[in-house]
């Protein structure tokens, strides 16, 4: 799978830009605030509809403008597809494949599986549980449709649920047999995502481990920890037992929907005890056990992005990153750089074709 080429009209920075890319490499080179991650960032909405970056939609469209449209083809399959992606201010989003609208968005997710890397990754780190749990579930949403499906329904009884709490908490009732409907929907929802995301991490960390090894080249020790209330009790249970303090919140205190990704160096918290390049590496072997966990279970090689990534890698992890794009471990690349030089200095070393965009 490769994109052939993408326009943008309107879209953060730019009026109207066009790109035909090489089927390898795309570097984006130029000043700072100049619109080269937001070339990337155009390319990531093709996949998941929408802003790696800015997730309130109506921000994306260039100042001053009332619409933006995303304009792109790929070859999938031994197949030209056309990927449109579109909103108006006012409107609903548009996500259009070979001219027809998706109904859901949620159908398009996988059908470009994609990664970036990128320095906004540090919130995995620094932020709450909540962009851990995403980062999870993007990874497992792009190979299974029904594992999206069962966490969008979950999350929309969750807000029933706690919209009944605060219904209770205002009118001083309460109806546990109302409350017992949303307790076995969740639960029935709640313990399937649970196993998925168990399953997942089984498979996912041995991949995380190995490209960690690889790229320290050292034997410190990382770990992946899968942090859930469901580990000790089902989640129908979970609900039962809380439900006073369920009442007292008004909302629901226990779930899937608490989950977290514990980040740790030598079983400590990476976020205080890992230094900044401890801190990187971590995250890197992430990304590309993502990618690799993608490739594998698709059979497709993910486009991958790396925006703005060599001035935060010293020579050896660069070195490692063009030993893999030499072995084909990855497919099509995307790369923004500040540096012209140093990002032609790069591509060249790997031999392979290349197009350099300054913007």
């Amino acid at each position: 799978m490769h994109l052939n080429k993408i326009s943008l009209f309107n879209y953060k920075n730019f009026s109207e830009v066009s790109f035909d890319f090489d089927h390898k490499i795309n570097c984006f080179v130029g000043k700072n605030g100049i619109g080269k991650t937001n070339v990337l960032d155009a390319i990531y909405h093709l996949a998941y509809g929408k802003s790696y970056f800015n997730p309130l939609a109506v921000q994306n469209i260039k100042h001053g403008e009332e619409f933006f449209v995303i304009d792109a083809e790929l070859e999938k399959n031994d197949r030209t597809e056309q990927i449109v992606c579109s909103l108006k201010k006012g409107q609903k989003k548009v996500l259009k494949r070979n001219g027809k609208a998706y109904d859901k968005f949620s159908d398009h997710i996988g059908f470009i599986p994609l990664v970036i890397i990128s320095p906004a990754d540090r919130d995995l780190i620094v932020e709450g549980s909540e962009t851990r749990r995403k980062f999870m579930d993007s990874v497992i949403s792009q190979l299974d449709s029904n594992y999206l499906h069962q966490l969008i329904q979950y999350q929309k009884i969750i807000v029933q649920r706690n919209a009944l709490l605060k219904y209770f908490a205002l009118n001083h009732v309460f109806d546990n047999d109302t409350l017992s409907i949303y307790n076995e929907q969740l639960n029935s929802f709640g313990q399937s995502i649970f196993e998925k995301r168990k399953d997942f991490l089984e498979q996912f960390i041995p991949i995380f481990n190995t490209h960690h090894q690889a790229i320290t080249g050292s034997e410190e020790s990382v770990q992946l920890v899968y942090e859930s209330h469901l580990f000790d009790k089902d989640l129908l249970i979970l609900l039962q037992e809380n439900i006073n303090k369920d009442r007292a919140l008004h909302y629901t205190s226990v779930g899937i929907h608490k989950d977290d990704l514990s980040f740790e160096i030598d079983s400590y918290p990476i976020k205080k005890f890992g230094s900044q390049g401890q801190q990187k590496s971590f995250l890197i072997a992430l990304k590309l056990a993502q990618f690799e966990f993608l490739k594998k279970q698709s059979g497709v090689k993910p486009l991958l992005l790396f925006d703005d990534i060599f001035d935060k890698l010293d020579e050896s992890r660069v070195a490692k990153i063009i030993e893999m794009v030499n072995s084909e471990t990855f497919g099509q690349l995307f790369i923004s750089d500040t540096h012209p030089e140093r990002t032609e200095k790069i591509v060249k070393s790997t031999h392979q074709s290349y197009k350099i965009f300054n913007l």
